[in-house]
């Protein structure tokens, strides 16, 4: 049976977030002070959830953290969730399993993790010029390395291949074009998306966000997009250029919201789920675990945590509350 909320949207998707320590501080998104806060858990926990959950019907699983090459056996962990696939999903249809990084480590990691059995990566990016990339990061010498990182996953097959960079009024606005020709050239697709308030310093406010309408205006000063389908679940609104060479997405939960078909469930690198990113509560998963809940009763009480997800979040709204954790905790 397929997991499903009381708004009847579907549950096909998991993140698992296997660490909020990270190697990045970028200005966007940590203090730069603060370090992991909840630790990790063993990756035969991670599994058990995970397998747990695909009997339920999920379908897709992206691993996040903080950054998650950090963890040693990641290639290993990566190699028994699609084995997981394979054993558990009816028919021939393999797990879809991607992974969220920074890419500082991927070029060594790229293509033992396709050999694993990962289907697809996503980098995060916040400039195509190396000395911004440094002032967003705060780690010098990082551009080149996530420039390598990206280009052998490229060579590895992890397709498709995307590259996120979160837009900041007064950080990155004017890299919009530049990273348009990088799509380009580098045959990657590059999703823009709006500034959320789930940084550390919470220093959000409604001026910081380049909104999708800004950023397709901006575009096209540079060369005509088309719209293209994409799948209601899907975040991001998707385009290709006039003639073909090179993909944008725009993922803008703040100025077109797409709660309505959201697909996802959280598990932090402490095991709580979290039904939404703005949740302001968690779910403790592993606490059931540790109890000695069988998986029968772990099933039912993820069925529990998801029939209560959450309608939308409430961004920029008199009665928003931030969420509980900020997004290096909940993991991407």
């Amino acid at each position: 049976m397929v997991l499903t909320d009381k708004f009847g949207r579907a549950i096909t998707d998991l993140r698992i977030s296997i660490t909020d320590r990270c190697n990045y501080k970028c200005v966007y998104c940590r203090t730069g002070n603060e370090g992991a806060l909840y630790g990790d858990l063993p990756f035969a926990d991670y599994l058990r959830m995970a397998r747990i959950l695909v009997g339920l019907g999920i379908r897709k699983i992206r691993l996040t953290g903080g950054e998650p090459l950090l963890r040693k056996g990641v290639v290993d962990f990566v190699r028994e969730l699609a084995a997981l696939g394979h054993a558990n999903q009816n028919g021939n249809e393999p797990l879809d399993i991607a992974l969220t990084t920074n890419g500082h480590l991927l070029a060594d990691l790229a293509q033992p993790l396709k050999a694993a059995g990962l289907t697809r990566v996503t980098v995060s990016m916040d400039a195509v010029d190396p000395d911004r990339f440094t002032r967003i990061t705060r780690v010098p010498g990082g551009y080149d390395r996530v420039l390598a990182g990206i280009r052998a996953s490229r060579r590895a097959g992890l397709w498709p291949l995307k590259v996120n960079c979160v837009l900041m009024r007064g950080f990155n606005e004017d890299q919009i074009i530049p990273f348009g020709m990088f799509a380009r050239e580098e045959g990657v697709t590059v999703r823009f998306i709006e500034f959320m308030p789930l940084e550390e310093d919470r220093m959000w406010s409604p001026s910081t966000v380049v909104t999708l309408d800004e950023i397709l205006g901006r575009m096209a000063e540079y060369r005509p997009l088309v719209e293209i389908p994409h799948a209601r679940s899907e975040t991001a609104r998707r385009f290709r250029f006039d003639d073909g060479l090179g993909e944008i997405g725009i993922i803008a939960p703040v100025s077109h919201p797409f709660c309505g078909h959201c697909s996802r469930i959280r598990i932090t690198s402490d095991g709580k789920i979290r039904t939404c990113l703005f949740s302001v509560w968690d779910h403790d998963l592993h606490g059931e675990m540790e109890r000695g809940a069988s998986d029968e009763d772990v099933a039912e009480f993820i069925r529990g945590v998801v029939v209560k997800k959450e309608e939308r979040h409430h961004i920029g709204e008199p009665d928003f509350v931030p969420a509980s954790r900020t997004m290096v905790h909940i993991g991407g």
